[in-house]
């Protein structure tokens, strides 16, 4: 077993997109003094260890061997950096965890709008494995499993395998390693998934899934049985967390659209019938599985994978409920926390005679635009201005909505008989459609 912080670069990778080969890797670096973020990883893994509630599920077999004590916690940041603590090498399968993954897959290949045509997007207030379909005869959303299986249904693969080799790529895409199967869970689960059958053809009879009912569940089947570890699932949910980008790998593996897209229904769906109380306590998109494990992916900072197999009612791992709740507490990582002022957009102004010079830093949006406006008409109050540039050189990230609030204004300051200008060396864009 392995603790400590890890470096990771893309290396000049190409964009492979979704179904691009997952780089293997990960390996420690090698420091003189263990990372303040393992120490935190390791003192909330001290914490909530005593607790003993729960239990290990059984209703799949393959499930009921696992040690109740094992229990690893990990983090990747939105820079790539990897830190992890405990049990962080034990293997387990991704189980219900594949689902926001698969569901994005279905976004990439078929578009938002189709996609709930099939599947739709309210919670069910219902446990994961509930017949809960909606008005229009669709699973309530694809975070349950009556949903998930028809999200998988909609996934395009040719030939026999050719569908679950397209999930398995992806998923492994989004890990940043190459995943494989665990054989003798994916036949537990299909030796025993009838009610997930029953629940591939209620959705059949409402005219949502596509194709074979028996195929959709078996390729299901093997999606829930590929093995992770605890920083596989924090990896994978830093991709999420960082628009779509593994920062490990450095691929695009989906669209930001489609990241945020995921994270929105993960945020409401993704805990099952505890999802109020998550969203209130924890406040991190996430999504959890029957083998123990929750990933969290907190948009623009972390992404963190937790397992510990002894389940509460709902299906969520009891350790993990608690060691999320306490990293959200503790570190403010909930995602409606509010700042004591906005951050400022501006870097510097600088002023010769009549002229102007406005440099901006960070990401760009419509916020941080107003800002910018609203000190632009303060500092051309002053007639004695002539002319003014808006630098963008230290800008990382520029939306579409701020750069039309941007214009607007300087071509209002052009009106006013201020010569106007923006420069963007670096050409600058919103990569929310990348």
């Amino acid at each position: 077993m392995d603790h400590g912080a890890s470096d990771h670069t893309a290396g000049g990778r190409p964009d492979r997109g979704l179904l691009g080969h997952a780089s293997n890797g990960r390996e420690p670096r090698a420091t003189d003094e263990q990372s303040p973020v393992v120490t935190v990883l390791e003192r909330i893994r001290d914490e909530v260890a005593p607790r003993h509630e729960g239990r290990v599920a059984d209703f799949i077999p393959e499930l009921a061997g696992a040690d109740p004590d094992a229990f690893g916690i990990a983090a990747v940041s939105a820079h790539g950096r990897c830190y992890s603590a405990g049990d962080d090498a034990a293997a387990f399968t991704v189980q219900s965890m594949s689902k926001p993954f698969v569901y994005a897959m279905a976004i990439e290949e078929r578009g938002l709008d189709d996609v709930h045509q099939h599947v739709g997007a309210e919670p069910s207030g219902e446990p994961f494995n509930a017949i809960s379909l909606d008005e229009l005869g669709r699973p309530e959303n694809p975070m349950i499993n009556a949903g998930a299986i028809v999200t998988t249904s909609l996934v395009h693969g040719a030939g026999p395998d050719g569908r679950f080799e397209r999930i398995r790529t992806a998923l492994s895409s989004f890990a940043g390693r190459s995943l494989s199967l665990d054989e003798d869970v994916y036949l537990s689960e299909a030796e025993t998934g009838h009610r997930n059958r029953a629940l591939g053809y209620l959705s059949l009879a409402g005219g949502v899934l596509e194709g074979s009912v028996e195929e959709a569940v078996q390729d299901y089947f093997r999606q829930c049985a590929l093995s992770v570890t605890v920083l596989d699932l924090a990896v994978m949910a830093a991709t999420l967390a960082s628009g779509g980008v593994n920062p490990v790998t450095g691929e695009r593996v989906v669209s930001r659209r489609t990241a945020r897209h995921t994270l929105s229904v993960m945020s409401s769906c993704g805990m099952y019938d505890r999802a109020g109380e998550w969203a209130l306590r924890v406040g991190i998109p996430a999504k959890s599985g029957v083998s123990g494990g929750i990933l969290a992916a907190a948009p623009g900072s972390f992404g963190v994978g937790v397992f510990s197999p002894p389940l509460d009612g709902a299906g969520n791992s009891v350790r993990g409920v608690a060691a999320l709740e306490r990293l959200s507490e503790d570190y403010d990582l909930h995602m409606l926390r509010i700042p004591s002022e906005p951050p400022s957009p501006v870097h510097s102004v600088t002023r010769a005679g009549g002229t102007l010079d406005v440099h901006l830093r960070g990401d760009i949006d419509f916020l941080a635009a107003e800002q910018v406006v609203s000190r632009l008409e303060e500092a051309v109050d002053d007639a004695r201005v002539t002319s003014v540039t808006v630098e963008l050189e230290r800008v990382s990230g520029l939306s579409d909505a701020a750069r039309s609030l941007l214009a607007a204004e300087l071509r209002d300051l052009d009106g006013a008989g201020v010569e106007a200008s923006m420069t963007d060396p670096a050409e600058v864009q919103d990569d929310e459609d990348a």
